[in-house]
């Protein structure tokens, strides 16, 4: 009866994962030790990254009518943006070694040097160049054509130089980074499991959380015997003895 009073029409499609785009034959070529491109994350046509680098949840990295490079060990933050430009005006986007795009930034058409930080919802404008060891605050907005020099902090909209970068800043930024692949190899980790290692993940986290902490559980025990495919006797938990059909799997496999 419903469908009947449809005026338009909508079928449901099974929609394929998007993470990796190819546009007009070009696919985002993805270093084979990337440390994580995340689930929901958006690789999109003539893009490259090299190695230990990620992209998050959310974050969207779009070559389609130029072309994205990005270096190793840098970090492309959640709903992050990186994108380039064609029609009016036409710019690559480079992103450079051990580079940090905080979260909802956007990096449009622009070159980023090494060691750099974007802060979280800065924009980085078409034709823009952050040198290296420089610093953009957050919501700060880096208009077309500017350069930010090696070594400063900017802020601002539009953003203008605050100060000069002490050592310690600096020395940070490099820690950040690599705190952020670790991270990123964790999640990576997490990702990749399949269903059966998610539940049995979760079996053991209740367990660990609900088992009386004086619960005595031998340590480095291996089964002695078998009866019957269903454990040694005297065992009642942690057995195949409520799934008899189980343990009889087990055992042939065992032979």
């Amino acid at each position: 009866m419903g469908a009947s009073m449809e005026v338009a029409k909508y079928t449901e499609k099974l929609v394929p994962s998007t993470r990796f785009v190819a546009v007009d034959g070009v696919a985002p070529f993805i270093s084979e030790t990337a440390a994580f491109v995340a689930p929901s994350a958006n690789v999109i046509g003539n893009v490259s990254m090299g190695p230990n680098s990620s992209v998050w949840y959310g974050a969207t990295v779009r070559g389609d009518v130029n072309k994205v490079t990005i270096g190793a060990n840098t970090s492309i933050g959640d709903r992050a943006m990186v994108h380039v430009a064609k029609i009016q005006g036409d710019f690559c986007t480079v992103i450079g070694d051990n580079v940090t795009v905080g979260p909802g930034a956007i990096v449009h058409a622009a070159t980023l040097g090494d060691n750099v930080v974007i802060g979280p919802c800065a924009q980085i404008l078409d034709g823009a160049t952050v040198e290296s060891r420089a610093k953009v605050s957050a919501g700060a907005v880096v208009t077309p054509g500017t350069t930010v020099k090696s070594g400063e902090l900017w802020a601002g909209a539009p953003a203008k130089m605050v100060r000069a970068l002490t050592p310690d800043e600096i020395a940070s930024m490099l820690e950040s980074v690599e705190e952020t692949a670790n991270l990123a190899a964790m999640h990576a980790t997490e990702c990749s499991k399949s269903y059966e290692e998610l539940v049995a993940d979760e079996a053991a986290m209740r367990d660990k959380a609900e088992r009386d902490p004086d619960y005595w559980q031998p340590k480095n025990w291996t089964e002695q015997g078998q009866v019957q495919g269903q454990g040694s006797p005297g065992r009642i938990f942690d057995n195949t003895l409520s799934h008899p059909e189980e343990g009889l799997k087990q055992s042939q496999n065992q032979k």
